[in-house]
């Protein structure tokens, strides 16, 4: 597909990823709108951060998810839309369930809503490896069974059920895309490797919660390449695509690969404070992604010691962003 002067929406486009997708369709010539939750400071987030050159083609739009109208507006006249806009965050899922549960599940309502009236070309939702829960099987392929362990990992799973409703419903093209577990540059110290390389370059211990669990990682530039991909394949409709490296490894290893990394010894410390709620805690997740290789001809391109390596890199480069001393819920 030749994105060049192509109108998108990527919806959460000043987070973590969004804002790398974005930097990315915009390198590709795409004419991309940025949908940013209005707040009085004008700040768009980690958009903020990018290159003059790409920011250039990125139109800002503010606004809440949660608006019909504003998710109509920012909708209209667009090509192809990425939704990615969600309250993420695990543990603040925990103290307000109900905001979590009406951005999460209202605001993916509203989008698809927007795109079926508009007669959107494309819709690229973004689900995640938490809908499935502690593994009952390993590797996770999208038949495993959903298993809400958290509210946000409900409001997920609602979310992803409204957007099969309206491609069955209402045959909006929409394909969902279901990341496993990112890292990478600008990501938040909310996130465990963010968390952990910043303790690890400024102090001599790291302070976590569960370090037993397992994770799959893929580095942000691989998960970007995706989006792309589920986008333009119209193999994708009405599908759920799983996104991960076919690989676990436990947090503590990701500590100890961190600090070899960087070069120094560390002591991983457990607070009580960290740990989610026991049946809540997500022991195993590592994904199957065979479905991705053969709907799109994915595979991850960067080990997670090299990804790891270019994220520390930029992480000393921008300590100033982040406070190693504070616990991001």
């Amino acid at each position: 597909m030749d994105w060049t002067d192509r109108k998108v929406l990527v919806t959460g486009a000043g987070g973590f990823v969004g804002s790398h997708l974005t930097e990315h369709l915009a390198g590709l010539g795409a004419d991309v709108r940025a949908f940013v939750r209005y707040n009085s400071r004008n700040d768009p987030g980690l958009l903020r951060l990018l290159p003059n050159e790409r920011r250039e083609r990125v139109q800002v739009v503010m606004g809440d998810l949660k608006d019909a109208d504003a998710v109509r507006s920012a909708v209209r006249d667009v090509d192809v839309v990425f939704h990615l806009g969600s309250l993420i965050a695990i543990p603040y899922s925990y103290i307000h369930p109900r905001e979590t549960v009406e951005t999460n599940v209202l605001g993916a309502l509203n989008v698809f809503e927007a795109a079926r009236d508009a007669g959107v070309g494309k819709v690229v939702h973004t689900s995640t490896s938490e809908v499935y829960g502690t593994a009952r099987y390993v590797p996770i392929d999208e038949n495993h069974p959903l298993q809400g362990q958290s509210p946000y990992s409900a409001s997920k799973i609602g979310a992803d059920k409204v957007a099969e409703s309206f491609y069955r419903s209402f045959d909006v093209p929409i394909a969902t895309i279901r990341p496993f577990n990112t890292y990478g540059p600008r990501q938040s110290a909310r996130a465990v490797i963010p968390t952990i390389i910043v303790q690890a370059l400024t102090q001599e211990k790291v302070v976590l919660g569960a370090t037993h669990t397992t994770r799959d990682y893929t580095f942000v530039d691989d998960l970007v390449r995706a989006f792309v991909l589920v986008a333009e394949s119209p193999r994708t409709v009405g599908e759920t695509v799983n996104v991960g490296s076919n690989y676990e490894i436990s947090i503590g290893a990701v500590a100890e690969t961190v600090a070899s990394l960087i070069g120094k010894e560390i002591k991983v410390v457990t607070d009580s404070g960290r740990l989610r709620p026991e049946k809540s805690e997500v022991e195993r997740l590592w994904c199957d992604n065979a479905r991705a290789r053969d709907l799109l001809g994915w595979s991850p391109a960067v080990p997670l010691n090299d990804g790891l390596s270019r994220t520390i890199a930029w992480f000393r480069e921008h300590l100033d962003l982040y406070g190693p001393g504070h616990y991001v819920t």
